[in-house]
């Protein structure tokens, strides 16, 4: 090998059939490889920079001091503008910027590289590690060749005088470059793993979670209406047209109770697909709130609550009124839900910056661990459960996503015993881009 060469495109147009003479960038003093892009986004994919491998790429470095007889060695892994050095014997520093020393044009030449004197070399004679501290007059280094093909950085080798390595050394050099791309590379799919297997674990729970939650609200109404059948057809029981009325009014209520759990289900799978059709247009939020807790105040007033409504004047949004409605009512009857007899539900509608809508009970609340996992699918809380309130925990995902299918937020706060405030913000017309309400 010719050390003091300067990696320049070979005839035919290519540097060793990989990089078109065309397409070099060269960037202040170093080099950049055609394929920058990919490699810096192959580095981050790895996560290769923050990975905590310092004491095994460390070790990587000590051995090839230690073969090729140097006083520094390192394992450096190149970014956009910093070389960060992960492993590192002789050199105090963990970073350099990217414009100093030798490694970039390792990086660029895709293949070993040596220096036997740098301050002979018109690339590097004026370099920082060269003309200053530490003296650099020797430098090998070989490239970290990932399996896509992307060069990463570098192990390299530095000496305070001129030389060369043997070939042994020279081979150690490479083998060593292979086993750094080897241990970033399964630390990677390591945390792949592990995240894959997380993810395992989760679903587990998730479908132990929606077998119990369906179990009971499928079979329970299932089971009244059988049972109530069998009494209606039940020739050795006479039953008076009253009593067959009421029979008939707890089926229909059944039979609508396992409607609209299988709608839920349907709607969140559609969300959950993003199959879902989706028309936006100016709405007033205000005067839809207060259609709502209209109809609302008949489910209140059973359990004498005090249902409010604070929306004084138009608040338009940027919304699907299909949608957003039965959202907004999901939150309004969890309100009363949630909340005992004789307790207060307050629902206000601001403009002020966005359009906002903030649904408060003073109910039964929920717990601080609980309030991060209540938008989960078919997550439902401790005290829903010991309350045995029906739901199959799948009315705020539903929520959730429909509000963020608007580009909207919705956060939640609550405390056991304190109530719970649901806040809604969505954007306005004109933020969507939507039509002014006076040029419609």
């Amino acid at each position: 090998m010719n050390a003091a060469r300067r990696p320049s495109p070979r005839p035919g147009g290519e540097d060793r059939g990989h990089t078109p003479a065309s397409v070099i960038d060269r960037t202040d003093r170093f080099p950049v490889p055609a394929d920058e892009s990919d490699r810096l986004r192959e580095l981050a994919e790895l996560e290769a920079v923050e990975a905590p491998l310092e004491s095994v790429l460390t070790a990587i470095a000590e051995l090839a001091a230690r073969v090729c007889r140097t006083p520094v060695a390192l394992v450096n892994l190149i970014g956009k503008n910093t070389q960060h050095l992960k492993g590192r014997t002789g050199m105090h520093s963990d970073v350099m910027d990217r414009r100093v020393a030798f490694c970039p044009y390792v990086i660029y030449g895709r293949e070993p590289m040596e220096v036997p004197d740098a301050r002979a070399d018109p690339r590097f004679r004026d370099d920082p590690l060269v003309s200053g501290e530490p003296g650099v007059r020797f430098y090998s280094g070989a490239p970290l060749i990932s399996h896509a093909g992307h060069i990463l950085g570098t192990v390299c080798v530095m000496d305070r005088r001129p030389r060369r390595l043997g070939p042994e050394q020279r081979g150690a050099l490479i083998a060593l470059a292979a086993c750094a791309v080897a241990v970033v590379e399964c630390h990677h799919h390591d945390r792949r793993n592990d995240q894959m297997a997380r993810e395992r674990e989760q679903v587990q729970d998730l479908k132990q979670l929606f077998l119990r939650s369906i179990n009971h609200e499928l079979r329970t109404p299932l089971t009244s209406i059988r049972s109530y059948l069998q009494l209606l057809q039940d020739d050795e029981t006479e039953l008076d047209q009253i009593t067959e009325r009421r029979f008939l009014e707890v089926i229909e209520r059944n039979s609508d109770r396992l409607l609209e759990r299988l709608d839920e289900l349907l709607l969140l799978a559609s969300l959950s697909a993003q199959t879902v059709a989706f028309i936006a247009g100016p709405v007033d939020l205000a005067a839809l709130l207060s259609a709502l807790v209209a109809e609302a105040e008949a489910k209140s007033r059973p359990k004498n609550q005090t249902l409010t409504l604070d929306a004084p004047r138009p608040v338009m949004a940027w919304a699907d009124a299909g949608r957003l409605r039965p959202a907004l009512t999901h939150l309004i009857d969890n309100a009363i839900k949630f909340t005992p007899n004789g307790g207060r539900i307050d629902v206000a509608v601001t403009g002020d910056p966005v359009p906002t809508a903030e649904i408060h009970d003073t109910g039964i609340g929920i717990g601080t661990d609980d309030v991060g996992r209540v938008f989960e699918d078919f997550y439902r809380t401790p005290e829903a459960e010991a309350g045995a309130i029906d739901g199959i925990g799948v009315g705020l995902s539903i929520v959730k996503r429909v509000i963020a299918l608007h580009g909207g937020d919705v956060r939640l706060t609550s405390g056991v015993g304190e109530g719970t405030c649901v806040r809604i913000t969505l954007p306005s017309p004109l933020a969507a881009g939507g039509t002014p309400l006076g040029d419609r």
